[in-house]
């Protein structure tokens, strides 16, 4: 038996008055995601998350693959540098960008720039910036996102984020997270860049097109996460399983690659609504003739909660629901349904609710809907994030 493990990122989320005090996955009309969990079982997943801290995507899903984030974590910017398909020396320090709008006291108005898209203009720009001997290479990811590549010599990730994560707030200046001199240096010449890059943004003639239309300028790089390489053990060398990917977000992507797994390329796929849904669904249907692991990620639905909008997020869970049906008669696969984290709507951020999740293909339970009410009551119970791939094993190896 194989498997198929789908991943709806931000999935799970709290009770919303304006959708009668359910969420919006309980709200949305599932008949196939309803059928799988009846026909499956069915329970809660608890994210991994730091002390004090909320639920992650990088982290969450090197836990939902069996990887303890303690042990394996190289910070945000190498698995996005990844995605994007940049090759990382063994000094470069990576960093995740958002385009953000800030004001002229460098407080945040956007922390997104309004979810600007066309950012191109903008990284050539900023390209071939170099300060004390470190080059400053940027790169796109996706809308407006973008990698931060640092590449010398005496560089440290040991860096604490500019990104302040709120709005209303100045951004934060890089500092060295320990005592030495590496993370000292990168701090110092990281600020500089930044500063530069600022000035170079709010001159620049898109922004100034922009803030004539009355859209807010993307005027900022807001950095964090930053990460260095090194090799981590492989997905085949740690369960003897030959596995695929299939994802739009290059994080996601990054992450796939760095575990060793084979990119699937699915036409007009990417992180956002309009991500081609059944081309991603029959991409893994025929995949799972080749491999035995097959992970398949959908991103929007954490993106529209983020921004507040419960009713997209439900629309889009529907959406999803009715271009699944390639995997509905699926044979000889354990089909795994859940989200990484739950990203709740009246929050706009990620948060500490519990995930529902369905396992199709061996056994079945009493739970008729798939939600995060009703799988509370399923047989699988509540699982550690990081048991999630023992336990799909574990049945695989029942059957």
């Amino acid at each position: 038996m194989k498997i198929l493990l789908v991943i709806i990122d931000g999935l799970g989320d709290k009770p919303i008055p304006e959708l009668g005090n359910k969420t919006p996955l309980e709200a949305a009309e599932t008949p196939n995601l309803d059928w799988l969990a009846e026909n499956g079982v069915c329970g809660l997943i608890l994210p991994w998350h730091k002390k004090n801290d909320i639920p992650h995507s990088d982290t969450a899903h090197l836990a939902l693959f069996g990887y303890n984030p303690k042990k394996y974590y190289l910070g945000r910017g190498v698995y996005e540098a990844a995605g994007i398909g940049v090759g990382l020396k063994k000094e470069d320090v990576a960093l995740r960008v958002n385009f953000a709008t800030v004001d002229s006291d460098l407080k945040v108005i956007d922390r997104r720039a309004g979810r600007i898209e066309k950012t191109e203009s903008l990284i050539r720009a900023l390209q071939g910036k170099e300060f004390e001997g470190v080059k400053f290479i940027i790169e796109k990811s996706f809308g407006h996102r973008a990698v931060l590549i640092l590449r010398g010599k005496n560089l440290s990730a040991k860096i604490s984020d500019g990104d302040p994560h709120r709005v209303g707030v100045k951004v934060k200046k890089i500092r060295a997270l320990n005592k030495s001199k590496q993370a000292k240096f990168t701090a110092e010449v990281l600020n500089k860049f930044l500063f530069e890059a600022h000035q170079v943004l709010k001159k620049h003639f898109l922004n100034k097109k922009r803030n004539n239309k009355g859209q807010l300028a993307a005027n900022y790089l807001l950095v964090r996460g930053a990460g260095q390489f090194r090799r981590t053990l492989s997905f085949k060398q740690k369960y003897k399983l030959k596995s695929a990917c299939i994802a739009g977000g290059k994080l996601y992507k990054g992450i796939g690659r760095i575990l060793g797994m084979n990119l699937i390329k699915v036409k007009s796929a990417n992180g956002f609504v309009n991500t081609n849904l059944k081309g991603k669904f029959l991409a893994a249907r025929n995949s799972l003739k080749k491999y035995d692991f097959v992970f398949l990620h959908i991103k929007a639905a954490d993106n529209l909660a983020e921004d507040g909008n419960f009713q997209g997020k439900k629309e889009f869970i529907e959406k999803i629901d009715k271009n699944l049906k390639p995997i509905l008669n699926i044979k000889n696969v354990l089909v795994v349904i859940t989200g990484d984290h739950s990203t709740c709507c009246g929050l706009k951020r990620h948060c500490l609710e519990p995930v529902p999740i369905l396992i199709f293909g061996n056994g079945k339970d009493l739970v008729k809907k798939f939600s995060e009410r009703d799988c509370k009551k399923g047989k699988l119970r509540k699982i550690n994030q990081l048991n999630l791939m023992s336990e799909m094993l574990k049945l695989v190896y029942m059957a």
